[in-house]
């Protein structure tokens, strides 16, 4: 075992993680819920420093990611796709096979540097959770029911407000709504042929609702 392994496999080091990155974030929250005196006043300060503090905390997950796991998240496109990153607003579709590869989408955010300003459209639920839901709600994240006849004015409103963000920004989408599983699958595969719908071999059938309404919302956003 190398001593970087060893250091790893310490409790008193992964206490000591655990502990920084609560603390941390119950601070950043309270910073988060005292720049609210800027919304009113000067909104665009408010997000982008909203989106530094975001940073900071987020950048702690996608260490544990790419450090401690030695997770390595490979992108395959085209160089000149590449190139745009982080010069434009992008909406990101992502399968969602692990209860963790939201960090996969967070570690390419960090590399082109949108971490602090990527959205996702997330369930209610999670508002509840402590610093991660709480630092969303003040990042202006759009959270969702997914129930449409409740969802429809707050998504509509949540992502129009988006239109004039100040950040280049990122929006993640997990348009199966929920994780990949086999028992999923396979239920969501009788739906699919009960509505005449092709049969889906690795995803599960798509919420279209959600992606059609984001992309209605924030086509034509342009980033400067």
């Amino acid at each position: 075992m190398g001593v970087v392994a060893w250091l790893k496999s310490l409790f008193i080091l992964q206490l000591l993680i655990g502990f920084v990155f609560v603390v941390s974030g119950l601070i950043l929250n309270f910073t988060q819920l005292c720049t609210c005196v800027l919304w009113p006043i000067n909104k665009q300060l408010y997000r982008k420093i909203n989106t530094r503090l975001a940073y900071s905390l987020w950048s702690q997950l996608v260490m544990l990611l790419e450090w401690w796991s030695g997770t390595e998240c490979t992108l395959y496109t085209e160089q000149a796709t590449v190139d745009k990153f982080g010069k434009e607003h992008v909406v990101i579709i992502l399968n969602h096979n692990y209860e963790i590869d939201f960090l996969c989408g967070w570690t390419m955010c960090e590399r082109y540097g949108i971490l602090g300003s990527s959205k996702v459209l997330a369930k209610h639920e999670l508002l509840k959770v402590p610093l991660i839901g709480w630092t969303w709600y003040f990042l202006e994240i759009v959270f969702c029911t997914r129930k449409w006849e409740e969802d429809r004015e707050t998504v509509f409103s949540g992502l129009n407000c988006l239109r004039d963000y100040p950040e280049c920004m990122w929006f993640l989408l997990y348009c199966e709504g929920t994780r990949f599983t086999e028992k999923k699958h396979q239920i969501s595969m009788q739906v699919a042929e009960s509505k005449g719908l092709p049969k889906l071999k690795y995803h599960l059938l798509p919420r279209t609702k959600g992606f059609t309404t984001t992309l209605q919302c924030l086509k034509g956003t342009e980033y400067s």
